[in-house]
Order: structure tokens, then C-alpha cells, then sequence
């Protein structure tokens, strides 16, 4: 990495220079600088409104740029070790749907863990690629799915030699990580493009004392979540690029479903962002591991929850461990995360990231700091003193199920269809998602049987209060199921 490159941020640098410019626009956006919503103006402010800008010749274009955007994505390529970055203005979610469609085509297969994110099954369903399911590991004592085990990505590759790609979570929600090197080089062998799904994985590059990044290892492609602990604006992100990916065809993919009206407010965030990283990021990520540790030892001795870390390793399904990931078990205490996370919220105003059926998660990262942290833990001993209920034999024993899959996700999406209430649909196969949202990891995708686990789980997951999404029920009372396999 060039350092002395990276002390520039060219498109804060051209947005700064336009300003001095006092251009009179007869363009779009309709607000002319915040002077046509002084409401907006006056909530967001000024400077942000000046800059909430068209493309234009000083400023570049996302779609082809050619100026400052081409040196933004240039630099952000040298700080995250890749040989291109794409700047994205529609979340990870559209890195990780371009990714997936620069792979592969309809009817081509890709390897892919069963608990990705529902973007990437949503790729699926655009593009009419076939998913090669590998079920991820589980860990039963704290109920989470882990990361894809060699042998069985070996498996499904010897399998399927006719698969196109891998796709592999760096890390999972929970911070867990697979084998990711030795399953690039297993793939590269036969073959196959390495994706990787780094939505919270941007830190990897920053800090040798956290597991390794993608493009670290040789993978082909990465979506890297800039806004998640990178610190740019929510809805920014990169694809990163490696090895003999073609940069051009990759942009006409991207340009495929992303904005011709790219923010200038979040393509600054992300360069701006890049750069503190890129000259700050080892101290920045220190300090975010220390606060964790610290937290993780704190919760543990209040008893009844597990805040679990590294331990976990087993070299396999939980090769590595992202060290800066706050994941705690909650059935201890006899309450469900979701619980848990909403007594935090309610009764304490900490807002974490998200709470499932047996944990919860506190994101931490470059705005933090120990103050917030004893808050967070103190709440969380008080929570056990005040509501810890002793009869936990009712809780749920499991957080990941098995999908049987019957169809392809694209297949049983445009299939026939018919809306039954959910109660009723056991045997049937789903036309659409049913998910819990954060973290967004489908408990039932397109094209797989409805079983009896699957609805008690999802009525669990409703009793306990999981905001549920995905069916277009918004109530989740009804299913559309596959009427012609």
C-alpha cells in the first residue's frame, strides 16, 4: 500500500473545488443545493445539501468514470489489496448480486453455504443460477450455524465440477470464518471463481491480528461492507476484484441494476473512509479488539450468558474467529436474544445489532468507545438481575435447519403459485422467503420443502418477537406456495 497515496481523497477534493466553483445549477437534484427544501436543509444542513450533487464533467460518473472516481476506486484497489474496487452506492447487497452474476449465468451451478444472506439467494432468483448447497456446520451449544467444513465444500466440488463458483461467508454475522484460503486454492484447482461475502469483514484488512481477508488469499471477488465497521455512510460499500476477473465486464454487470444517479454524499463517505483506514486502520482496530476483549470478560463473569470468542476454534467450520464481533448466548438466563435485545432497547436505550432466538450481537467498531461499552454491560447484568427466569426447558434447541431443496430459487419464484395460511403449507414447497430480519438469513428460501421444524421454528420466532419478513403477507399469516413442481 502506497501511504503516501493515500493521504488523498479525490472526490472530497473535486467536491470541495465545485463548491468554490458557485455553479448556478439548472440540473437535478430539484432542491438546487438544499434552496427548494429548507425543511430538508435545515434537518440535514447546509453543507450536506451543497454537495448532494449530479455527475458531471468535474465530478465524474460512477457508470464510466473517468477523473476522480477512477482514482477513488484506484486507491481504494491499493488499501484493500485488490487489483480493482468498484465504488457502491446500493449497499453490499448490490456488490454481492453483481458478484454473483459476473460468476454466473442461468443454469450454471455455484457452491454456496446454505446461511448466506438473502441477497445472495436473491442473485439467484435474478440470474437463474443453480445453488450447490453446503450446510455449514452448527454449534448446538450456542445454536448458530458456523462456517462450510473443507471436506464438504471438497464434496460438493468433486460433486459439481461443472460449478462455476464458491461462495464463501468472511466471516459469518456471528464472526465466524471458514477455511477460506485452503478452499480458494481446492477451488482455483478445479477450476472455480472464489467469491466472498465480506459485508462484515471490511476490518480484515486493516489488522494482522484478525483473520484473513479475501483478497489476502487469493479469492476472485469480494463485496466489502464499508458502511458496517468501515465507517462510511449506511448504502456504501466495494467490490473488490483479484487474479483475471474482467474489469469491464464486472462494470457493465454492476451497471446492469445500480443507480445512473450515483450520491456524491455516500461516494465521499467512501472515500474519506478509505483513506482514515488505510492511514489509521491498525491503531483504529486495536483499540476496537481491546474494547471487545474487554467486554467479552466482563460479561462472563456476570454469569449465565457466554460471550464467546476464539475458543471456538476448531480449524475447520470455525477456522478462525473475528475477535471484534460482541456475540453473546442469552438461554442461560432463560430469555431468547430477540428479548434481550429489545429490553436493551426499551428499558435502556442501547440499540445493538440484532438478537435471534439464542443470542445477541453488539457491533463495535471505528465510533465506539469504553464508555459506551461499560454501559452496554452493565445494562446487560441488570437485565439478568431484573428478568432472568429460571424455566428455560421451553427455549428452542436448535437456530439452523437443514433445508431439503426441491427447486431452483428462480424456478419455484416465477412458478405457479398459490397463498395458503402458514399453519397449513407443512409439505409444500415455498415460493417465496421467510426470514428474520437483521440478520437476513433466510429460514426458508424459494424452492425449498415446508417441514414441521421449519413452522414451529418460525412461530417461535414470532412468540419471541423476531421481526419476521420476506412473504407478501406482511403479517407472515399466509405462504405462497408452488402449486406446479
Amino acid at each position: 500500500m502506497d501511504v503516501k497515496r493515500q493521504r488523498r481523497a479525490p472526490i472530497l477534493e473535486a467536491l470541495e473545488e465545485y463548491k468554490e466553483m458557485r455553479i448556478v445549477p439548472f440540473d437535478v437534484p430539484g432542491h438546487k443545493r438544499g434552496k427548494g427544501n429548507r425543511e430538508l436543509t435545515e434537518f440535514l444542513g447546509e453543507k450536506c445539501l451543497t454537495i448532494d450533487v449530479n455527475s458531471m464533467k468535474p465530478l465524474d460518473n460512477l457508470c464510466h468514470p473517468i477523473s476522480v472516481i477512477k482514482e477513488a476506486e484506484a486507491l481504494a484497489a491499493d488499501a484493500f489489496g485488490a487489483k480493482h474496487a468498484f465504488l457502491m452506492v446500493g449497499g453490499t447487497t448490490s456488490a454481492v448480486q453483481s458478484m454473483i452474476m459476473v460468476a454466473c449465468k442461468r443454469g450454471d451451478k455455484i457452491i454456496m453455504p446454505r446461511n448466506v444472506h438473502k441477497s445472495a439467494i436473491n442473485a439467484l432468483v435474478v440470474c437463474g443460477a443453480v445453488p450447490v448447497y453446503v450446510n455449514p456446520g452448527i454449534n448446538k451449544e450456542v445454536g448458530i450455524p458456523l462456517g462450510m467444513s473443507y471436506e464438504d465444500v471438497k464434496k460438493a466440488i468433486l460433486e459439481n465440477p461443472d460449478a462455476k463458483a464458491v461462495m464463501v461467508n468472511n466471516p459469518t454475522y456471528y464472526g465466524i470464518c471458514s477455511p477460506l484460503k485452503a478452499i480458494t486454492e481446492l477451488a482455483h484447482e478445479h477450476g472455480m471463481l472464489v467469491l466472498a461475502d465480506e459485508a462484515h469483514g471490511t476490518h480484515f484488512y486493516f489488522n494482522d491480528n484478525l483473520p484473513a481477508s479475501a483478497m489476502s488469499v487469493g479469492a476472485d471477488m469480494a463485496s466489502v461492507s464499508m458502511h458496517k465497521t468501515g465507517g462510511s455512510l449506511t448504502q456504501s460499500s466495494l467490490l473488490l476484484i483479484n487474479n483475471d476477473v474482467s474489469k469491464g465486464y464486472v462494470r457493465q454487470i454492476i451497471n446492469l441494476t445500480q443507480t445512473t444517479s450515483a450520491s456524491y454524499l455516500l461516494m465521499s463517505s467512501l472515500d474519506i473512509s478509505r483513506r482514515n483506514l488505510a492511514l489509521h486502520g491498525k491503531e483504529i482496530f486495536d483499540n476496537v479488539i481491546r474494547m471487545v476483549e474487554y467486554a467479552r470478560d466482563e460479561i462472563n463473569k456476570i454469569g449465565g450468558y457466554y460471550a464467546f470468542g476464539r475458543e471456538l476454534i476448531n480449524g475447520d467450520t470455525v477456522f478462525d474467529f473475528d475477535v471484534t464481533k460482541l456475540s453473546v448466548h442469552t438461554r442461560e438466563v432463560g430469555l431468547a436474544g430477540i428479548e434481550v435485545y429489545d429490553l436493551l432497547r426499551d428499558e435502556y436505550g442501547i440499540q445493538i445489532e440484532f438478537g435471534d432466538i439464542g443470542n445477541i450481537l453488539a457491533i463495535v467498531s471505528v465510533g465506539d468507545n469504553l464508555l459506551a461499552i461499560d454501559r452496554l454491560v452493565s445494562s446487560i447484568s441488570e437485565i439478568k438481575r431484573l428478568y432472568a427466569k429460571e424455566d428455560i426447558t421451553m427455549m428452542l434447541d436448535h437456530e439452523y435447519i437443514d433445508p431439503e431443496v426441491v427447486m431452483t430459487p428462480q424456478d419455484a419464484f416465477y412458478a405457479p403459485k398459490t397463498s395458503v395460511p402458514i399453519k397449513e403449507s407443512c409439505g409444500a414447497v415455498s415460493s417465496e422467503f421467510v426470514m428474520c430480519y437483521p440478520p437476513g438469513i433466510p429460514i426458508l428460501a424459494p424452492g425449498e420443502r415446508i417441514t414441521q421444524d421449519i413452522l414451529d421454528y418460525i412461530e417461535y420466532a414470532k412468540d419471541k418477537g423476531c421481526s419476521l419478513t420476506g412473504t407478501q403477507d406482511i403479517d407472515i399469516k399466509n405462504i405462497n406456495i408452488v402449486t406446479q413442481l
